[in-house]
């Protein structure tokens, strides 16, 4: 391990250990810090064996402070986690903690996506947590496109109006909206200025040269020309007179830093390959994206960013440039990465891409995708969403979003207003079983009435045919058993048939009867539900054909869904809306 390696274990361990003790109330030791450190610097495992001996002494030096001395240090070295435990030790409700030295009226952060794509779902927690900021402090919300990169991670045309959805969805409207391929030329001014005061310069080293140099500790041969030299080959670059990977602009730090990554870094480079962009298609000289966004962030009075904890070195590098220019970096708050449970797509932009490429997803709203747009064809509302993600906090380690508290959060919002309708599923492993219900001991009613709502008797009831009716298998009792249609009244399995009886609610309540749902077999709606699982196929009620497209409804013990597309004349001649269905629903969740 060196030295500089063996700093970053002491000053992460030290601000584990100084939270821990306060956090617990005694004195830390090295084993309690061990498991969070790792987890958080995964360039430290390698070196696992060493870290105990690089803790040890910090912890006893954290244990020797009194509680004022470790708050105050704690404060010192990461005020984000000083915040965080005090809003704990306060019983605040809200999860995201105060940002620090920010001012009511004063804050302004920025969400800065590269639109290479539709968002994915954790793409969410930047803006959600953004915007919860925006309205604590009374802040501004900058959406900034940063794509500046039109090789690698080209941008999609239809990204940028497709990630504005997507916040609007959240619940959020940007302050401002800049796209950063808009703004070269305040790059290249920047540029011209940053060579001027003697902190760039140009070079034509091939990519394995130069990190040989670096790596090495030893000055490239270009980083001695004069100012005027500089400035030439930059201009010629900016005209395009250089090609892909002949000429770059770097900015001058420190080549013997004790952190390689930043000794040196490239501030521009050339691309051959056309901006999409039709305002950008004629450049050629493209900043990188600590360079662009570190001049962005000044020049549009960002005070607080929130970046990932893998991107310590990006703070670092933008910096020097900030320090050349006399200007005072934001406030940065990091977090861990964000990770997904329930799908079995990688929360990726490529891969999404690819699967919809290889047509094993249908598009971005695919219910098997893990986007944004795939949550909102559901159903799943953006509060939903925006409270879980809020509910992480602001935690330097990965966490996991469960789609369990989305889909909470999500029935808390709009299970007083979905109304209740019957859908029988026709699966393979339980398929749908029609059968007509007759007279038994009782006059078999021709209709059953269900509320619309249990809870909203004013509603009123729907009116359910039920001469001949499909049930699920699987919900039928053994032959000569009885069971309990819903909103319709008990029958008796008779094998081929379901036989009414006079009997009343008790058989229900005393635990002898179970309940279940029903479909009228030719009245219903041939319907396509649309799941996370994979498309099931069934009929629903009638009713249904009143709902309006885009309305989100419960289907009795089976979840809720939103309702997509609707065409009850459709026949098997005459498509519906996803085939001969009736009716197209999005399944949401139970």
């Amino acid at each position: 391990m060196d030295d500089e390696l063996r700093e970053r274990v002491a000053a992460a361990g030290e601000a584990a250990a100084l939270y821990n003790a306060l956090k617990h109330g005694s004195d830390p030791d090295v084993g309690a810090i061990m498991g969070p450190i790792m987890g958080e610097n995964p360039e430290f495992r390698p070196h696992g064996d060493e870290i105990p001996g690089v803790l040890a002494p910090v912890v006893n030096e954290v244990g020797e402070m009194d509680e004022a001395e470790r708050r105050e240090r704690l404060g010192e070295l990461a005020p984000e986690r000083l915040a965080e435990l005090e809003a704990d030790e306060e019983g605040d409700d809200r999860v995201l903690p105060d940002l620090p030295n920010a001012e009511d009226g004063e804050v302004v952060m920025r969400a800065a996506p590269n639109p290479n794509g539709p968002w994915h779902v954790g793409h969410a927690r930047m803006p959600a947590v953004i915007g919860t900021y925006k309205e604590r402090y009374d802040g501004e919300f900058i959406c900034r496109f940063d794509d500046t990169d039109p090789e690698t991670k080209r941008p999609d045309l239809d990204a940028y109006d497709a990630i504005l959805e997507d916040i609007a969805y959240l619940g959020f409207e940007p302050d401002r909206v800049l796209r950063a391929s808009d703004r070269l030329e305040t790059y290249y001014d920047h540029a011209r200025e940053l060579i001027d005061l003697g902190g760039a310069y140009t070079c034509s080293c091939s990519g394995d040269e130069f990190s040989e140099l670096k790596n090495a500790g030893e000055a490239c041969p270009h980083r001695e020309k004069d100012v005027e030299t500089v400035r030439e080959e930059f201009e010629a670059m900016v005209d395009g007179e250089y090609g892909s990977g002949e000429m770059v602009l770097r900015v001058k730090t420190d080549i013997e830093h004790k952190n390689p990554a930043l000794r040196d870094w490239v501030a521009f480079r050339m691309i051959d390959t056309p901006h999409p962009r039709e305002e950008a298609a004629e450049y050629r000289c493209w900043p990188m994206l600590d360079f662009q966004s570190g001049v962005d962030d000044h020049l549009t009075g960002v005070t607080h960013i929130i970046r990932g904890i893998d991107l310590q070195d990006s703070a670092k590098r933008q910096r020097f440039v900030y320090d050349y220019f006399d200007w005072e970096y934001p406030e940065v708050l990091h977090w861990g990465h964000v990770q997904v449970d329930e799908y079995d797509v990688k929360l990726s932009t490529s891969t999404i891409k690819g699967l919809i490429a290889d047509g094993e997803l249908t598009g971005w709203d695919d219910p098997r995708a893990p986007t944004i747009r795939s949550m909102r064809r559901r159903g799943i509302q953006g509060q939903a969403l925006v409270d879980s993600m809020t509910e992480l906090g602001m935690s330097t380690s990965d966490v996991d979003l469960a789609m369990s508290s989305v889909y909470a959060n999500n029935r808390d919002l709009v299970d007083d207003d979905a109304n209740r309708y019957f859908f029988v599923r026709d699966r393979e492993d339980d398929p749908a079983v029609e059968l007509p219900v007759v007279d038994g001991d009782a006059a078999a009613p021709e209709a059953g009435h269900p509320r619309f709502h249990p809870e909203h008797p004013d509603r009123g009831e729907r009116e359910v045919p039920a001469g001949r009716v499909v049930v699920e298998s699987g919900d039928l009792p053994p032959e000569g058993e009885r069971v309990w249609l819903k909103g319709y009244g008990p029958v008796r399995y008779e094998g081929d048939e379901l036989a009414f009886l006079d009997a009343d609610i008790e058989i229900v309540r005393e635990g002898d009867v179970d309940v279940i749902h029903w479909a009228p077999a030719d009245e219903g709606l041939d319907t396509l539900l649309r799941t996370v699982d994979g498309d099931v196929r069934g009929i629903a009620e009638p009713a249904l054909a009143d709902v309006d497209p885009d309305t989100v409804v419960q289907f009795v013990r089976v979840g809720f869904a939103r309702i997509d597309a609707l065409d009850p004349e459709a026949t098997d001649e005459e498509d519906g809306p996803d085939g001969a269905e009736d009716l197209l629903a999005y399944y949401a969740h139970p």
